[in-house]
């Protein structure tokens, strides 16, 4: 084992009283513990990011691999497959995904961004890569299209030209067609950048091109001249052609569409407004909004359909956004939640000259993803198997459970699947694409989210994959405001007032614990049964800071009378538990006092089979003061307690006997011990926003240890901190997705409760309870054996020890009270206290005492449920039976320094100083698969491992800067080296920092390609073969070759070589060879020859390096085969 500094112990000798650094000659933990951790059993990398890709800008699908790609305005690329199978990429660049286009059945992509760059993505492994880039210099793209099976890319610009791209090579054409060929004479002015290109689906060497003002161009490729021109004095969105190539559709920015027949370029065929009024004297009709985009998709037995976005009239204010679909005399509009980004439709046939037989639309809105089933009357839309509703409400708060007990992810699905809508499509999802990887990993894992509107939600995210379970709504046990005005008044939060703040959740009895941001606190059950709830259980808890020297600066005003506080007195036990009913809401001058924030419901509640409201416990105003929201919480299901902390102090609640146990002053917990000079209390010349982190600091404490920095991922409290860091740290106080200044309109919004009686302390001596953690363990130095004791932490870095004493378990443990008493115990760190955990003798962790689950709502026969509680072991903690010479170890962490304490002498045996310049905002204690240690998230973007007990850095990766308090609040570690914090308001990033999964990450990801079949080309038919007319093939190569066309100007773009080229081209062989075997049994049956694509994939393994360079000889040697067979 390696030697720990001593110097740096000898550092901690101030802080802990009775700490012995060195080992002693009778201490010797050190030496008795043999660490298994070491360096080499830590890799940090990202695992697999779920969630609805945030802010989509395009999409693409491969009708054959059944591939969705969705890329976004920061450059990220997500690909969806069957449900489980996705993959997130990302442009080095950042820029916006303007379009993608597959290389259907391929197993590659195009890009195109809005740096003007074009990339191609190789697909056929499983984190695709970067094959080739292109940059252009002089022109911006606007829009791009590579035919089916074709290698030559259409790049249209800004300028009205087109270039042509060889996606083999990824070099430019000489061929180029520039906009004042294309239109000639036929228009004065510049026809604005190029909106559309396509091919005539019966002819390859016709293009459609058209260009924003309005003009059409049908291109001949072969004679290098418009054949025809087609004007209309609207400006145009989108171009879609009839399968047969004889006519075409324009959406333009009226709200009109316009059917072309090729032929006859002098004025549309058809004129049609989907949604405006038709005039009944003939004239036109009024406009209305542009259509975006329209697709025209024919099938064999009935009409056409055409699909629309936008073109609704100027006068349906407030309409949510549409899709049309016309079908026949028959026009549906289907309204959508957020506005639509893109749709594509989904056809049966990749081939653009046959009939296109759409069966499905795939919407792809702000904020989701909508499929809807063509083929179903009242087109019903598809049940959506991805994990994209992780935002439907802002997330608030995060908590990871890995290696949970394993019944409980079929618990949660089972009460879950009660929650389901109905009135889906029948059919099976149509992306279902790509294949599963082989998960070796069988933990159960659940990830909780807490929401902006009170929701709790429940997702199975074991095996790199992610499902929702259970969705749980805490805002029914409150009233529900009737009317728009009659909100809820909080006074503590502007909106969102049963936002969830905070989560704690014990798996092995299910209890659960929430925090929200009106100062409240609810405590529920899992139960299988439904149940009536007659009376919502309540407690009102009046918290606040000390009483003591309360001055009135009201001259001659009558001074309120001091309420004693419960646990203050010299025998805390003594005095009865006190639960305020909310008598006086309001005193003779207006005064609020005794009301809670929220009102409980006062009509029966019915509780689904899932989780129900045990108690609701709710802080109330004192004073004229509103509560200070709650930092930090704590449920133990094994001593029946629930406890939360705030500024202000902790009150401790006994959730079986439905009593306030303790309810305590931070000062109050100190008693004797304080070791601040605290200022006294003055009367509050400017009234202070009470939303928790608007409370914020300047100075200095009077201990020289105050830390300054800002909260921990989960907390709101006081906050000392760089001046550079506060605007934004002024969002953390629950919604981020509002950037609003809490500051300014909270002032305005207490000023309606300000009142020249509230008094207040000095700011700088408020210390908020920050950390909790209930154990069995020595409570005091002189203990010879382990009692039940919850730890305390706060903000200046103090952890104090409650002794609990409880009667025994069974009939006892209902009637008698539990008495709980501050021990004296004191220990001091640097910075605000983040996490506790405990030890045994060998080095193990000790979880805390819980209880298993039972089933609360069993039949009522009391001898039976007596029964049933008397058998249930109070603790599971294995140092319940330990003698006196078995000693513990306490594991604290605080925003800037670790300890190991041992128990029961206090002595500080361990100490490391995890960071001088930043803070610690997660500190979390995790099993790994071979020990145990202390994972850290640092403000400055370090994640760090500790190894236990010796406090060893074992990693220490820069990973990525805090970049916004939203991922502050939501990082959190848990066992087995995984962690996952929200990369943007909507997206999960899941990552771990164990060796061992980043070498098993390969297996368990998913396949994306999937050797499939192209289905058969449509059949000519005899008569069109003999006639002309069918689909005319044309030689691209030798019009676009460099023999013919020439070499593009070096500047107007330059290649780039990817990042995949070389090397994902060595990742990608092997699979390549896998896939030519299986291929080739099938190629062999229709006669073709492999011998010469086997040569190239075995000179290919060899010499990767050298694939660049051999590129341009086997695509002259190959060119009639597909680029992928290479």
């Amino acid at each position: 084992m390696k030697k720990f500094n001593i110097r740096k112990v000898l550092d901690g000798l101030t802080a802990v009283s009775s700490s012995s650094a060195s080992p002693q000659p009778g201490n010797r933990e050190n030496d008795l513990i043999q660490e298994t951790l070491q360096s080499e059993h830590f890799q940090l990398c990202k695992t697999v990011r779920h969630g609805f890709p945030y802010q989509p800008s395009s999409m693409a699908f491969d009708p054959v691999q059944k591939i969705l790609a969705i890329g976004t305005q920061n450059g990220a690329l997500r690909l969806f497959g069957r449900p489980g199978v996705e993959c997130y990429c990302q442009h080095d660049s950042g820029a916006a995904v303007i379009q993608l286009q597959f290389l259907i059945n391929e197993g590659a992509l195009v890009s195109a961004l809005a740096d003007d760059s074009v990339h191609l993505w190789n697909l056929r492994q499983k984190r695709p890569a970067i094959l080739h880039s292109l940059k252009f210099n002089r022109e911006r793209i606007t829009f791009c299209h590579l035919p089916f099976q074709s290698k030559w890319l259409y790049v249209g610009t800004e300028r009205g030209n087109i270039h042509i791209v060889n996606v083999e090579s990824f070099t430019l054409s000489g061929y180029v067609i520039m906009w004042n060929k294309a239109i000639e004479l036929s228009s004065k002015a510049h026809p604005g950048p190029v909106v559309h290109i396509s091919d005539n689906p019966m002819d390859e060497g016709k293009l459609i091109i058209g260009f924003e003002s309005g003009i059409v161009v049908l291109w001949d490729l072969k004679s290098k001249k418009a054949d025809y021109r087609y004007t209309y004095d609207e400006a145009i969105h989108s171009v879609a052609w009839h399968h047969e190539g004889k006519q075409f559709i324009c959406s333009h920015s009226d709200g009109t569409l316009t059917i072309w027949n090729v032929k006859s370029p002098a004025k549309p065929a058809q004129t049609i407004t989907p949604h405006g009024k038709q005039p009944k004297d003939g004239k036109k009709p009024e406009p209305c909004k542009p259509i975006l985009k329209v697709e025209y998709k024919t099938t064999r037995a009935g009409d056409p359909f055409m699909i629309l976005s936008g073109g609704l009239s100027y006068d349906t204010v407030g309409r949510r956004p549409c899709l049309t679909v016309m079908h026949g005399k028959s026009t549906a509009v289907l309204e959508m939640d957020y506005p639509i980004v893109d749709f594509l439709t989904l056809c049966e046939t990749p081939y653009p000259n046959d009939f296109q037989e759409p069966y499905a639309v795939v919407v792809l809105l702000e904020k989701d993803l909508v499929v809807i089933d063509l083929a179903q009357n009242g087109y019903p839309i598809f049940e959506n198997p991805y994990p994209l509703t992780i935002h439907e409400s802002p997330v608030t708060c995060c908590e990871y459970f890995a290696d949970c007990p394993v019944d409980l992810i079929p618990a949660l699905y089972s009460v879950g699947s009660r929650q389901k809508r109905q009135g889906y499509s029948k059919k099976e999802w149509p992306i279902s694409g790509g294949n599963w990887g082989l998960g070796t990993q069988s933990y159960p894992e659940i990830i909780i989210t807490g929401h902006a509107d009170g929701s709790v939600k429940f997702w199975d995210a074991s095996a790199i994959m992610l499902q929702v379970l259970y969705k749980l709504k805490t805002a029914k046990v409150f009233e529900k405001a009737r009317n728009k005005e009659d909100k809820p008044n909080t006074d503590i939060v502007d909106e969102d007032p049963f936002a969830i703040q905070i989560l704690s959740w014990c798996p092995e009895s299910r209890m659960l614990c929430v925090a929200g941001v009106s100062a409240h606190v609810i405590v529920y059950r899992f139960s299988k049964q439904e149940v009536m709830t007659e009376v919502v259980q309540l407690l009102e808890v009046r918290l606040q800071y000390e009483l003591n020297d309360m001055e009135s600066p009201d001259a001659g005003g009558e001074q309120p009378p001091a309420l004693p506080t419960p646990g203050a007195t010299s025998s805390p036990q003594a005095s009865a538990p006190q639960s305020h009913p909310s008598t006086s809401s309001s005193s003779s001058d207006g005064i609020r006092d005794n009301v809670p924030c929220l009102k409980v419901r006062s009509t029966p509640l019915k509780q689904s089979p899932g989780y129900q409201v045990e108690l609701v416990v709710q802080l109330v105003w004192v004073s004229g003061e509103p509560p200070q929201q709650i930092t930090s919480l704590a449920v133990n299901s094994s001593y029946g307690l629930v406890v939360f902390g705030n500024s202000n102090g902790l009150a401790i609640v006994d959730y079986l006997q439905k009593t306030v146990l303790l309810n305590l002053g931070t000062i109050e917990l100190y008693g004797s011990n304080d070791p601040y000079q605290r200022q006294p209390r003055s009367p509050r010349k400017t009234r202070q926003p009470s939303g928790g982190l608007c409370d914020i600091s300047e100075g200095s404490t009077t201990s020289e240890d105050r830390c300054k920095s800002p909260t921990s991922a989960k907390m709101s409290r006081k906050l000392s901190l760089p001046t550079e860091l506060k605007p934004d740290l002024v969002l953390l106080s629950v919604c981020p997705s509002r950037a609003v200044n809490p500051l300014d309109n909270r002032d305005n919004s207490f000023s309606r409760s300000r009142s020249s009686s509230v008094t207040s302390i000095d700011k700088e001596s408020r210390e908020a309870i920050t950390a909790f953690h209930f154990c069995e363990t020595f409570t005091r130095k002189t203990d010879s054996a382990t009692t039940p004791s919850l730890w305390v932490g706060t903000s200046l870095g103090t952890v104090l020890v409650i002794a609990l004493n409880l009667p025994p378990a069974g009939e006892q443990r209902l009637l008698q009270p539990v008495i709980v008493s501050p021990s004296g115990t004191l220990i001091r760190l640097k910075g605000s206290i983040l996490r506790m955990a405990f030890l045994d003798a060998t080095g193990s962790f000790l979880p805390p005492a819980y209880e298993p689950w039972y089933e609360p709502n069993a039949p009522d026969d009391r001898d039976e449920k007596d029964k049933v509680r008397k058998r249930r072991p109070v603790s599971v903690s294995p140092s319940s039976s330990q003698e006196m010479n078995e000693n513990q170890y306490a594991v604290i962490c605080s925003e800037k320094q670790a300890k190991v304490i041992a128990l029961p002498s206090q002595t500080c045996i361990f100490k490391h100083n995890i960071t001088e310049t930043s803070f610690v905002l997660r500190a979390d204690v995790v099993q790994m698969s071979n020990g145990i240690c202390v994972a850290c998230f640092c403000a400055n973007g370090h994640i760090m491992t500790l190894s236990l007990p010796g406090l060893r850095p074992l990693l220490d990766v820069n990973y990525l800067p805090l970049t916004d308090m939203r991922i502050a609040r939501t990082f959190c570690f848990t066992n087995n080296g995984q962690a996952m914090y929200l990369t943007s308001p909507t997206e999960i990033q899941r990552i771990t920092y164990s060796q061992e999964t980043c070498e098993n990450l390969q297996e368990m990801l998913g396949e994306l390609f999937t050797p499939v079949e192209t289905p058969e080309a449509p059949n000519r038919g005899f008569f069109k073969g003999l006639f002309g007319g069918g689909a005319q093939s044309l030689d691209r190569e030798e019009l676009f070759g460099e023999s013919v066309a020439g070499k593009a100007s070096r500047s107007l773009a330059q290649h780039i070589p990817g990042p995949g080229g070389i090397e994902g081209m060595k990742g990608a062989a092997s699979g390549v060879v896998g896939d030519l075997a299986r291929a080739r049994i099938a190629l062999d049956e229709r006669g073709q020859k492999l011998s010469e694509l086997e040569e190239r994939t075995a000179a290919m393994m060899a010499s990767a390096d050298s694939f660049s360079k051999h590129a341009h000889d086997m695509m002259l040697k190959c060119k009639d085969k597909k680029w992928y067979q290479f």
